[in-house]
């Protein structure tokens, strides 16, 4: 258990962490000075979350790290974030359906890690799901501007839906981690999460005129089992670099 535990701990905090460390890459290059700072708040509000995260996954490891060793000191194939966040930020359609799949994901998820056995965890998703009810309307909100605004906001809304949609199928499905822990009654099954997940998804494109592809498409899959695009060595050299240069250098 201790180790499904772990395991559990580290998708979330890595999710958050990854997915932090692409919105911050923004800043300064946002398409407006109220969209810049928008990205940097929920950029932070997600470093929060990997910290709280990350900090329990090494509490419960036991070996004498702490977060920072988690986030800094890891190779990529220690990771067990989902694909979808690593993916480069591209136009800034591309950045808003990234954020638009996983925000919709991570809402739901948080909704039920709050009934969470383990008060640890509850606590922390309770915590979370506040910014996180802001972060999935923003998101959604901006997709339906982009999709319902000009013909060229619609073509780019939809492209950066379908070119990101093979990467959301490992969202749901279960692995020997997921069912542990659902059976220790610490966290819901990924399953449990599609058809909710899909019901707002197709909601929001309908509002935005966008068409949502096939919910039975092809999907890759192995990022929660620490097997990633070439994406994630890069944005971790970027990342690590100075605890990787300066080991134990500290502000």
């Amino acid at each position: 258990m201790k180790a499904d535990k772990f395991n559990l701990l580290l998708r979330l905090g890595d999710n958050a962490l990854i997915l932090s460390q692409r919105l911050s890459e923004w800043c300064g290059k946002g398409p407006a000075l109220e969209e810049d700072m928008a990205l940097a708040n929920v950029a932070l509000d997600l470093l929060g979350q990997a910290r709280l995260w990350l900090g329990y996954a090494a509490e419960v490891e036991g070996k004498g790290r702490d977060e920072d060793g988690l986030a800094f000191l890891r190779d990529a194939h220690d990771f067990h974030n989902l694909l979808l966040v690593e993916q480069p930020n591209g136009h800034y359609g591309d950045t808003l359906a990234r954020q638009f799949l996983f925000d919709t994901w991570h809402y739901f998820l948080l909704k039920e890690l709050t009934g969470s056995r383990d008060e640890r965890i509850a606590a922390i998703a309770e915590k979370s799901l506040k910014e996180v009810t802001y972060h999935v309307r923003r998101s959604g909100d901006l997709v339906v501007r982009l999709g319902d605004g000009t013909e060229e906001s619609h073509r780019r809304m939809q492209a950066s839906i379908d070119d990101l949609w093979m990467y959301t199928g490992e969202m749901f499905k279960d692995d020997a981690v997921d069912q542990a822990m659902h059976a220790e009654g610490a966290a819901p099954l990924p399953s449990s999460l599609r058809e909710p997940w899909l019901a707002h998804l197709r909601e929001i494109c309908h509002e935005a005129t966008l068409t949502l592809p096939s919910a039975d498409a092809w999907m890759q899959k192995g990022g929660r089992q620490g097997v990633h695009t070439e994406h994630l060595g890069y944005l971790l050299a970027e990342m690590q670099f100075l605890q990787r240069a300066y080991p134990g250098a500290q502000w």
